[in-house]
């Protein structure tokens, strides 16, 4: 069976973020210096702390010498992390404060022929993570067009009803109301509804 496009609120969601510029070369001297500073250190004190001179450790600081392998295990030791940690920029720190709310029913609609998606969230951009709400129409595989399959990980959590998930490497499971399931989303799956009436189900798909 051909593989389907990935569900169009999925490719539209990773659409929706910008392309992150190449991250400029971390500067070790200012890495040194903010790590030490973090730690509230004189530079006598993180000299000390090293096992270095103090001229050694304000020459890596202010880029006048490039330490040696053996410098750069006292820093790392010293200042309490990995050797690797010392070419990791840090992450920020700032809050964004991002929030919005989807009342019922107000979220984006996006209808298959198997499925009715309801995007939450729609009004943030460059998410890290798509939630949507589906009603589950299919009651079978053959109504889809093989299996659904997308890079990252999701989140299922059936909500209504009765739901099988069917997945390419494990025996179908059905699943009923306050049931989930959390899996590789490039496996194979597809859900389909069990119950008289159509399933509803949460979805949380990573877009990272």
């Amino acid at each position: 069976m051909m593989k389907p496009e990935q569900p169009s609120l999925i490719r539209l969601a990773r659409e929706n973020g910008e392309e992150t510029p190449d991250p400029s070369p971390l500067d070790l001297g200012a890495r040194v210096r903010d790590l030490r500073k973090s730690h509230g250190w004189t530079l006598e004190q993180a000299a000390r702390q090293a096992g270095l001179a103090r001229s050694t450790l304000s020459k890596i600081e202010n880029g006048q010498m490039s330490p040696t392998y053996d410098a750069l295990k006292k820093l790392a030791v010293g200042l309490e992390i990995s050797v690797p940690q010392l070419f990791t920029a840090p992450k920020a720190a700032q809050v964004s404060g991002r929030m919005t709310v989807t009342k019922t029913g107000a979220g984006a609609a996006h209808a298959t022929a198997t499925y009715e998606h309801e995007l939450l969230a729609g009004a943030l951009t460059k998410k890290a993570m798509l939630p949507y709400r589906a009603r589950v129409r299919a009651r079978a595989f053959d109504e889809f067009d093989g299996w659904v399959r997308h890079d990252g990980e999701e989140f299922l959590y059936v909500l209504t009803g009765a739901i099988r998930l069917i997945t390419e490497f494990y025996e179908p499971v059905e699943m009923k109301r306050g049931d989930s399931a959390y899996y590789d989303a490039s496996m194979g799956h597809n859900v389909v509804s069990v119950s008289d009436e159509d399933a509803t189900i949460l979805w949380v798909t990573s877009l990272t």
